[in-house]
Parts: structure tokens; C-alpha cells; sequence
């Protein structure tokens, strides 16, 4: 794949997650856990670990073999919905962040065209491993965008744009 689209991907997923973890650092104590809808899955930390563990998951291309790193778990493929067992940390899931950022990095800066060409059969579709990956950069952007809201609207305070983010590797 070309340098220069590796280069811009790598920016974008790297800027997305940074408005993630932005808005991990700038939540305080009192809204971590609290009920942000009438919704059991409505709590701050728990969308923003949904878009971690899937953003994770779709960098992999496939469920097959998938482990999140820990002490996170398998549970949000739980067709039932089960929720985590246990509230997740600021840190844990800043770290999980991290995680994300450097998976992503290490993928772009090898992403070839056979690997951007690659079918990811998931139980909702069949994209092509480039399509999945603009498809988990909206996806995760769009979690990122209604945390910073949420921020905004309970505290005033919300974490600002990140245009893009240079890559490690140089891409």
C-alpha cells in the first residue's frame, strides 16, 4: 500500500484515539459510573472501554484467535450483552488506549495492498480489510465525538479536536 495512505491512516487512528483518551482523562470521578441515560450499558467508562475493545478487535480483522489484553475479556461479543463483571479503571483503559494506538501503528506501517484487500468475515458482513478499517475509525471517532459531548454538556469543559497524530514509525 502506498506510504502516503498508510502515513494519512495512521495520523487519523492515532488522532482518534487521543480524543478518546482525552476524554478518559478529562471525566471526573463523579460521572465515571454514572448512569448517562435510562440505558445499563449508559456509563461513561463502559462506552468508552465498547469502543476500545471493538477498535481492538477490528485491527485484528477477524474474531478468530482475538484476545483483548488484560484484565479485559471476551464479554462485549456476548450476543446477551453481558456487561463487564467490574467497573474498569481510568487507567486500565487509558492503557487499553495505548494499546490500540501502538496495534494500530505497528498494522499500518506494514499494511500492504493484499492485506488492505483481505476479506474480514464478521457476523455482520464481509468488508475488505481497508473498508473495516475506515468503518472502526467512524465508529470509534463517533464514540470519542459523544464522550467529548457528554463532557461538554455536564462539566463544560470538553476535550479539543486533535487533527492528527505522527506516527512512531515514521508513516
Amino acid at each position: 500500500m502506498d506510504a502516503e495512505w498508510r502515513a494519512i491512516l495512521a495520523r487519523q487512528f492515532g488522532a482518534t484515539i487521543e480524543m478518546l483518551a482525552q476524554a478518559l482523562r478529562g471525566c471526573p470521578d463523579e460521572l465515571w459510573s454514572a448512569r448517562l441515560w435510562n440505558d445499563q450499558y449508559a456509563t461513561f467508562w463502559n462506552i468508552a472501554y465498547h469502543t476500545l475493545f471493538w477498535l481492538d478487535l477490528h485491527l485484528s480483522g477477524t474474531a478468530d484467535g482475538f484476545v483483548p489484553p488484560p484484565p479485559f475479556t471476551l464479554d462485549e461479543l456476548d450476543p446477551a450483552g453481558k456487561l463487564p463483571d467490574r467497573t474498569f479503571t481510568r487507567d486500565e483503559l487509558l492503557a487499553f488506549a495505548e494499546h490500540t494506538r501502538q496495534k494500530s501503528e505497528r498494522i499500518l506501517a506494514a499494511l500492504s495492498d493484499a492485506d488492505a484487500r483481505r476479506r474480514c468475515p464478521f457476523p455482520w458482513g464481509e468488508p475488505s480489510y481497508a473498508e473495516l478499517l475506515i468503518y472502526t475509525l467512524r465508529h470509534a471517532q463517533e464514540h470519542a465525538s459523544q464522550l467529548g459531548l457528554l463532557l461538554g454538556q455536564r462539566t463544560g469543559s470538553a476535550p479539543g479536536w486533535v487533527g492528527g497524530v505522527p506516527s512512531e514509525h515514521g508513516i
